[in-house]
């Protein structure tokens, strides 16, 4: 193997030859936003397959092969699992390879149109089907994910704010929402062009990070790939790409884009918290870089109707300069 024992899981050359790879080489690749790693394994005979490092107590593998095996099962392109050990939190499955939509756009432009209509169009087909096997998107999820926003971007910037009228705030805007998500679709809850992997054409899209799947809404998952935090998507790209997703599903246009709106506002003020807490809490300033863009698509949502109340909380919390500043600077 190209790496030390150090470095590699504990009980991972068992684990590779019961599944038939012994003698694989294993090449470490980039992490994310977690205690997950990722390795390519490369057999002697030349094929390839990816191992997720996901250690208890920090990760619990179960959501993600429970949503692995359903999306397989349902004619999605989740990567297939070859092997697991969930008591270890290993798991080898299909390599998708290195194109992923992210990468891929940014060498070849003038082919976004076409690679995000495949991704509405993949997004459309998960929705035609019923609901997986996952709990519900629930307002008290809702409210407890907006909470990061007051809990580390607000202390962040040593902003005293009125935490119950926020909550309160966020209880009206969503509401009204809650009876047009049920019965509910499968959210993978982080569809976005670094998740998508382009299988050999622009058309096969492979899916990735879908381990915290739930029940809710149609529009959270448009809203994650239209208001993306990491790529910028031009407001003409988003419209188009909204309209397409109405055309196939057939949605009623008025309800659905207040939903888009309450959902983006949702997601971008969470995001926003959770990229501060990258930063004080795990040591990874580079995710506030980010956030000037995540903040500008909430503002956008913030001026539809449905989000007056939260609207107005942040015209009386936050301060003018932070918000004109896309969130404001940060003292790393």
């Amino acid at each position: 193997m190209t790496l030390s024992s150090v470095d590699l899981p504990e009980g991972l050359d068992a684990f590779l030859a019961a599944a038939g790879w012994g003698g694989a080489v294993v090449e470490p690749l980039p992490g994310d936003a977690s205690f997950r790693r990722y390795f390519r394994v490369r057999s002697v005979d030349g094929a390839c397959a990816m191992l997720m490092d996901a250690p208890p107590p920090q990760e619990d593998t179960a959501p993600f092969l429970r949503a692995a095996h359903w999306l397989d099962d349902n004619g999605m392109r989740a990567p297939r699992i070859l092997a697991e050990k969930p008591d270890r939190g290993l798991i080898l499955m299909e390599d998708f390879g290195e194109a992923r939509m992210r990468d891929y756009l940014d060498e070849w432009p003038t082919d976004e149109a076409a690679v995000y209509s495949s991704a509405i169009d993949t997004l459309v087909k998960l929705h035609q089907l019923p609901a997986g096997p996952f709990l519900n998107y629930s307002l008290a999820e809702y409210l407890r994910e907006t909470r990061l926003f007051i809990d580390w971007y607000c202390t962040a910037q040593n902003l005293y704010v009125d935490a119950a009228g926020w909550t309160s705030a966020w209880e009206q805007a969503l509401s009204p929402m809650l009876p047009r998500q049920r019965p509910g679709v499968t959210v993978l809850r982080d569809y976005h062009a670094e998740n998508i992997m382009l299988l050999g054409s622009l058309e096969r899209q492979g899916l990735l990070d879908f381990q915290d799947a739930l029940v809710g809404h149609p529009a959270y998952d448009l809203v994650s790939l239209l208001q993306d935090a990491r790529r910028d998507v031009s407001a003409e790209l988003e419209a188009q790409m909204f309209d397409r997703y109405v055309q196939k599903t057939g949605v009623a246009v008025e309800p659905f884009l207040a939903d888009y709106a309450r959902l983006g506002a949702q997601r971008n003020a969470k995001i926003v918290g959770i990229f501060v807490r990258l930063w004080r809490r795990d040591g990874k300033p580079r995710y506030l870089d980010l956030i000037p863009r995540v903040w500008a698509a909430m503002e956008r949502d913030l001026a539809h109707p449905a989000l007056a109340p939260v609207a107005a909380w942040f015209a009386a919390n936050i301060p003018a300069h932070l918000r004109e500043a896309n969130g404001g600077e940060y003292a790393r």
